[in-house]
């Protein structure tokens, strides 16, 4: 009945993966398909559609189909954390629903960029979606971007700081290697010829006038004379000097964001004058109340209802090439084991970071992915995390052999529930790979891998 099961939704899910969801969702609304599921809800993404698809036409009731349901939602709440810039090299398994969360923290005005690669010889199409997390127990995600059907790249810049989630997720029956990288960085360019934020030498928030006031933008230092550049695309909205800030300019862009340079030794532009980003507002200065001072930029940024932001995260550019990678790239995607006596798992692949637990020698695991000098892993019961490369040794090499007394089961996972893979016969001798609590991981005289009880 199993097999038969698993051969049905098999048949299935290839005549899904066969048919875009837009082609899916038009025969089901001709064909009258209707009720709440329809009506109630539109989907908009092409990771929404294809789940859409997946339940109109009832493949959420089988095994698959739930599990790629599942782990999409399981990969928002259990998403671990990197650090940009980050590259990863993993592989999605496809007899498997996988999906895969990395959390990330980002400040407004930070841009995200993704770029996704996937090889093979019939590669999948990989959803990508990136999520904010709110204070909702309910719903603790919030979707905020997505890549286009078929596009495996996209930016995105954060319109508010907080902790996002970035998903990847094959459709079904669909895998292969792929490489992920992550990085962010400005989103606006530079506003002082020549400079980066090291010239910021005056921040956001700074006391000013004996504590009466706040600084509301920042301060970049220059030689007099030097140009001031456009940091968007956007229209001269306003040049009429003032008490403060002396000779200025105003720049709005269509993102609603309004930019402020005070202090300008000249004005090269005139109201209503429509710029690109880089060209030329004026030179820097100090006049105004910047008299005294020597010559730099006041530069503010208004976002939005937020009214004036820090400029910082939206100038820095942070290094932009992630570590290199130094794993056995050959062992992503098959089981090694742990080689001292007691290795850490933890949440994230930097030294210092939070052990989730300690696993002892011999303990199988999967490599789901790796980066710089760690492997992400997945432990026999499912938990994740990332080991270093240097405690871990291929699972194919068998430790010892043990000889069947009464014949025996090998199941799928190291759980008395699971389904039966194989029996055997008393007398079978099975190589043992591998040990994860009362079950040893064993390779079956027809080669195939799973688990037996220590009795």
């Amino acid at each position: 009945l199993n097999m038969q099961t698993v051969q049905r939704q098999t048949r299935w899910s290839e005549r899904t993966r066969r048919i875009s969801p837009g082609v899916l969702l038009t025969v089901l609304v001709g064909c009258g398909v209707s009720g709440p599921a329809v009506s109630a809800f539109i989907p908009q993404t092409p990771h929404e559609k294809y789940e859409f698809a997946v339940r109109q036409m009832g493949l959420q009731q089988t095994a698959l189909g739930h599990e790629w349901i599942v782990a999409g939602h399981e990969a928002l709440t259990r998403a671990l954390p990197i650090a940009t810039p980050y590259r990863e090299l993993g592989y999605f398994d496809p007899r498997e629903a996988q999906a895969i969360g990395y959390r990330l923290d980002m400040d407004r005005g930070q841009r995200l960029e993704v770029e996704v690669e996937v090889v093979g010889d019939e590669p999948a199409q990989v959803f990508i979606d990136l999520f904010r997390q709110v204070s909702d127990t309910i719903r603790p995600t919030r979707h905020v971007a997505n890549a286009d059907s078929n596009s495996y790249r996209f930016g995105y810049i954060a319109q508010r700081a907080a902790t996002y989630v970035l998903r990847l997720q094959p459709e079904m029956l669909r895998g292969g290697r792929y490489s992920v990288r992550i990085v962010t960085g400005a989103s606006l360019s530079f506003p002082v010829l020549g400079q980066d934020t090291r010239a910021i030498r005056s921040g956001f928030g700074a006391s000013r006038d004996g504590g009466r006031r706040r600084h509301r933008g920042v301060d970049i230092f220059a030689p007099r004379g030097t140009p001031v550049l456009a940091a968007v695309d956007g229209m001269v909205t306003s040049t009429r000097p003032n008490r403060l800030g002396g000779r200025v300019v105003w720049l709005s862009d269509l993102r609603g964001q309004r930019f402020y340079y005070a202090h300008l030794d000249s004005v090269a532009v005139r109201r209503r004058q429509g710029v690109s980003a880089g060209d030329t507002l004026g030179f820097v200065g100090n006049t105004g109340n910047a008299r005294t001072t020597p010559p730099h930029l006041h530069f503010m940024v208004r976002f939005g209802s937020a009214g004036a932001v820090d400029p910082y995260p939206f100038l820095h550019q942070p290094p932009q090439n992630p570590q290199t990678l130094a794993v056995d790239t050959e062992l992503i995607g098959g089981w090694v084991r742990a080689t001292e006596d007691s290795i850490r798992v933890q949440r994230s692949p930097i030294s210092m970071a939070n052990v989730l637990r300690a696993v002892p020698r011999h303990t199988p695991m999967r490599i789901l992915g790796g980066t710089g000098r760690w492997y992400r892993v997945s432990l026999p019961d499912g938990e994740t995390g990332f080991v270093a490369a240097d405690v871990i040794e291929s699972a194919m090499r068998p430790l010892r052999s043990v000889q069947l007394a009464d014949g025996g089961l090998v199941l799928t996972r190291p759980e008395e529930t699971a389904i039966v893979m194989d029996s055997l016969n008393a007398g079978a001798e099975l190589p043992v790979l591998g040990e994860f609590q009362d079950f040893l991981y064993v390779r079956t005289p027809q080669g195939r891998v799973g688990w037996m009880t220590l009795d």
